[in-house]
């Protein structure tokens, strides 16, 4: 089959201005009319952003006012996944294009606002107003006769080595004195997810028992050589198994059972597991069960607790309403009738 030619395209393509190139990219501008979104160069070639971020970014971009850009917002009408989307969205907040700012409303209620700006560069650096080109100085008045009131071309300007600074009292020569915008007390955006940049923060140590007696020592050791056999893929070495032996030393002295213990540390891996004995160190260090009571707060729970007295229900005998009372007879409004029938037939 012949190839088919689209002649639309080679029309287009002769309307190219110059030279086509050999190779590469050929541009066929047309103008838009209607539904386009301007996007500068530094974002559409950003060295430091994926195409995933720059894409997100566009497409936040064009977005009207008040619509949704969270997370899953974006991956109901994107095809990335939740993961790649909120990493991308990490990427334009640490490059300052996205931004979360709490405000107050006027009802008092604190909210967050998701705030997209497509020049952020232009945030930190304001354009200053232009300033009027610097006019030479003129010489001080004296009090020599004024000519008669001809027209004289205006004196050259008498070349200077610097800018002398203006007169002072003259209303037309005060110089313009960029004034800094007062820094705020308060940072302006607050991040609410930390760059990949930032520094993490410090491990916890490994849980160490009060006191690591033989016996524990050697509990220990056997759970930990013997856990292979119930989870293969927890196969330690015997560096690992010595590394970890405090962590599970502090877990037995806090009463925790063997298979307690083997549960809670197997259950649920990542798959694939690359580096168990990282991952029994993190359990161990974040799950530690409390220490089991005391005696004495063993003893605070067996203390009989104070009883209160309860008014039981009792039912009037005259209109079988339910009414609390310690003793059986008439309800409230029964007796105020039969009181008010007294008083009458006295």
């Amino acid at each position: 089959m012949d190839t088919q030619h689209n002649t639309a395209l080679t029309r287009a393509l002769a309307e190219v201005p110059g030279p086509l190139p050999t190779s590469g990219v050929i541009h066929i501008t047309l103008p838009h009319t209607d539904r386009f979104t301007v996007v500068g160069n530094h974002l559409a070639q950003h060295p430091d952003l994926s195409c995933t971020a720059v894409g997100i970014a566009v497409r936040i971009q064009s977005l009207p006012q008040g619509a949704k850009v969270g997370i899953k917002a974006l991956a109901a009408h994107c095809k990335e996944g939740e993961k790649r989307i909120a990493a991308a969205l990490r990427e334009l907040e640490a490059h300052g294009y996205l931004r979360r700012v709490r405000d107050r409303l006027p009802s008092g209620r604190i909210i967050t606002r998701t705030v997209f700006c497509n020049r952020p560069a232009a945030l930190l650096h304001p354009r200053r107003p232009a300033e009027a080109p610097p006019q030479p100085a003129k010489p001080e008045p004296t009090p020599a006769p004024v000519p008669a009131p001809v027209q004289e071309p205006a004196p050259a300007p008498v070349p200077m080595q610097e800018p002398a600074p203006a007169p002072v009292g003259h209303p037309m020569a005060a110089p313009e004195v960029p004034v800094a915008p007062p820094a705020p007390s308060a940072p302006l955006f607050m991040a609410r997810v930390p760059p990949p940049t930032a520094p993490k923060a410090p491990r916890r140590p490994l849980p160490q028992p009060s006191d690591l007696t033989p016996e524990l020592d050697h509990a220990a050791t056997a759970f930990l050589s013997d856990l292979h056999r119930h989870a293969p893929q927890f196969f330690l070495s015997e560096d690992d198994v010595r590394r970890l032996v405090p962590g599970v030393a502090a877990w037995l002295e806090r009463a925790a059972r063997p298979d307690a213990i083997r549960r809670a540390l197997t259950d649920d891996p990542p798959h694939p597991l690359k580096h168990p004995a990282k991952l029994l160190a993190h359990r161990l260090t974040e799950l530690l069960p409390p220490a089991p009571p005391g005696v004495d707060a063993l003893a605070a729970l067996d203390r009989p607790r104070p009883r209160f007295a309860v008014t039981p229900f009792q039912t009037c005998e005259d209109c079988d309403r339910a009414f609390r009372s310690p003793d059986p007879g008439h309800c409230r409004d029964c007796r105020e009738t039969r009181a008010a029938y007294a008083q009458a037939a006295a």
